[in-house]
């Protein structure tokens, strides 16, 4: 078992505490050996070098690779996916003044301070990288290159738990996870690039999103529109996005690295889809569900961090 600030004992195989959102910390090492019986288990003392069962070499699990690069590419099974680096900054987090017609729940304005860089999926997740993590095909629209739907945020937890472990020997102390609610809207503004532009990546919705004015109703395959200005495709349209944060209301103060409340009956979702309408893709636009509900128009974009 490992312990996080929660107090909760936690599986080894959990890399981060689904109530805090930290990032939790072996008091012990694991062999890393897919081979051996001992494979994932945290039973070695941290000053262990070699597996005593199989002998292979066990890595030092504090040391992890320095985040230089603009885009880290990864692959599952001959799936490829990148992650687009956001540099750390600040911005204001709310309904600006160019999102038109804001719900009470984007209010007030407030300034966010991110403190950390951390990366964010160039796509929303495929249907293909789910099947090759998962094996199965829950979603009703589909093609390997649309995104995934109609998954619960249970689900995208077990899913991001399973990428974890498969692609262990390439993250070097970096860990896949939902980004928090404010990462996304940062993200999606475009970062220390943003232009302020009402939707992610242009004041034109039809140049950026599959959204109901254009869609049939239907989704469609990831990247085909433009980009924002990160690079980062389809954060106005599309699917909506599962993030980490439990619902809460703002407040005029700033914070910095926020993460929303510890405890509440639902989670955040973020951005446009296939089904909404013009007034729902705007960037400060939020709604909730409770985690273990599914919509049709409900999917997930991963972060990665240190």
């Amino acid at each position: 078992m490992k312990y996080p600030s929660c107090g909760q004992g936690h599986p080894d195989n959990f890399q981060f505490c689904p109530v805090t959102g930290q990032r939790i910390v072996p008091q012990f090492k694991a062999c890393t050996n897919e081979q051996c019986s001992d494979y994932g288990k945290y039973i070695l003392p941290l000053d262990s070098r070699f597996c005593p069962r199989c002998g292979h070499p066990i890595g030092d699990s504090s040391e992890s690779a320095s985040m230089d690069s603009d885009v880290l590419e990864f692959e599952v099974e001959d799936v490829s996916f990148k992650m687009i680096l956001v540099e750390h900054g600040h911005f204001m987090m709310g309904a600006t003044s160019e999102q038109e017609d804001p719900d009470d729940d984007e209010k007030p304005v407030h300034k966010v301070t991110l403190t950390k860089d951390y990366y964010m999926g160039e796509t929303q997740v495929t249907q293909a990288l789910w099947k090759a993590v998962m094996g199965d095909n829950p979603f009703y629209f589909e093609g390997e290159e649309r995104p995934v739907e109609y998954v619960s945020w249970d689900e995208c937890q077990e899913f991001i738990m399973k990428l974890n472990r498969k692609l262990r020997s390439q993250l070097h102390g970096k860990f896949f996870r939902l980004p928090t609610e404010a990462e996304w809207e940062f993200a999606a503004r475009g970062g220390n690039n943003s232009c302020g532009y009402q939707y992610s990546g242009s004041d034109d919705l039809d140049e950026v999103a599959c959204y109901s004015g254009n869609s049939d109703h239907e989704t469609c395959d990831v990247a085909s529109f433009a980009p924002n200005e990160l690079g980062i495709y389809d954060m106005s349209g599309n699917v909506c996005e599962w993030c980490h944060d439990c619902y809460g209301s703002y407040n005029r103060s700033s914070q910095t690295d926020p993460q929303g409340p510890l405890s509440r009956a639902h989670r955040v979702f973020r951005g446009g889809s296939y089904w909404g309408v013009v007034g729902k893709c705007r960037l400060s636009y939020r709604n909730y569900l409770c985690s273990e509900l599914r919509d049709c128009d409900l999917g997930l974009r991963l972060a990665l961090s240190e």
